[in-house]
């Protein structure tokens, strides 16, 4: 009875965080307002930095909350092993890119496009598997990701638009620009993902440790970035600029959204993440067309929505791999 609340409390966290993250990242981003428009540079460099306080904490409870405890094993995994250490700048500096173009597809993209065509992350997944872990897949999970391709390349189809030729011409050009970034995006985290599970396979160091780690990197590289490409307006207006509630929201949730489904995901089985990915699709679809009124749907895209669904449910139908780790 305990087992079976914990599940169907890990869907609900799982489609509480994957659709709220991508809905407040898209309503902030299109959010007209007085002033400068937040620095995505800025959100991932705070977001890095909250993640590492976090996970602290959490070392710091897991050594009965000694200051000794955690001075002692941040010395000794992380000074003590730089080697180790270093090891992680690649998937760190590859995560950082990735969060720095979820901001950039969500500027471009509606949200329901952004969550059908991010599933991509499945493929990529699969292959680096394949290529990197020697990891074998099925016949159903073969399957899958030819219809997971078929159903992406639907929802891409371009639609008829009545709109002005000028207006029609902008929106392809976001469209373009979108897209590119959700596929970069896709086979970044798809790389990174199972380059960071190979090393914790390699290493009996705590996930929480791991994360630290990552997110040292991952704060250098991000203020690297903002000062490279935003150097000019953080000088201007400082790096906070254009922060309000809902730029905090979305801060929060993607410092401890990983966080979050790190926790949770032991519970959670393949099918239970397939459905709620399909629940976050499909809220992400009505919440874009009934709220924040960017999206017009069509019978292709449904169909392509359809196919990416069921995609997702038969990809974790054979074999059941083991949990890979999230990286938070």
């Amino acid at each position: 009875m305990a087992s079976s609340r914990l599940k169907y409390l890990s869907l609900g966290v799982l489609v509480f965080q994957t659709t709220s993250l991508v809905l407040t990242m898209r309503y902030s981003r299109t959010l007209q307002g007085d002033g400068h428009r937040y620095l995505a540079s800025s959100a991932v460099v705070v977001a890095e930095f909250m993640k590492i306080i976090t996970c602290l904490l959490l070392v710091f409870k897991e050594h009965s909350y000694s200051v000794r405890a955690l001075s002692s094993i941040l010395r000794q995994e992380i000074a003590h092993k730089p080697i180790e250490t270093l090891k992680l700048a690649i998937p760190s500096g590859i995560y950082t890119l990735q969060n720095n173009l979820l901001y950039v597809a969500l500027s471009n993209l509606d949200a329901a496009t952004y969550q059908v065509t991010y599933q991509l992350k499945i493929l990529t997944t699969a292959l680096f598997s394949v290529s990197m872990l020697g990891r074998r897949l099925g016949v159903y999970q073969w399957l899958s990701l030819l219809i997971l391709m078929a159903g992406v390349a639907l929802v891409q189809w371009p639609s008829e638009s009545l709109g002005a030729p000028e207006k029609e011409q902008l929106s392809a050009g976001s469209q373009f620009v979108g897209v590119a970034a959700v596929l970069v995006a896709c086979f970044s985290s798809g790389f990174a993902g199972v380059y960071f599970e190979k090393i914790l396979k390699e290493t009996k160091q705590s996930v929480w440790v791991r994360n630290i780690q990552l997110g040292m990197f991952g704060l250098v590289f991000g203020l690297m970035g903002m000062f490279a490409y935003d150097g000019e307006r953080v000088q201007e207006s400082g790096m906070f600029q254009g922060y309000n509630t809902v730029t905090w929201i979305v801060v929060a949730l993607q410092a401890l959204g990983g966080l979050v489904i790190a926790a949770v995901i032991k519970y959670a089985d393949n099918i239970l993440k397939g459905f709620a990915t399909s629940l976050s699709i499909i809220l992400s679809t009505l919440i874009s067309y009934f709220w924040l009124q960017d999206f017009d749907p069509t019978s292709v895209f449904f169909m392509g929505a359809v196919l990416v669904i069921v995609a997702t449910f038969l990809y974790g139908y054979e074999g059941k791999p083991s949990p890979n780790p999230s990286r938070a």
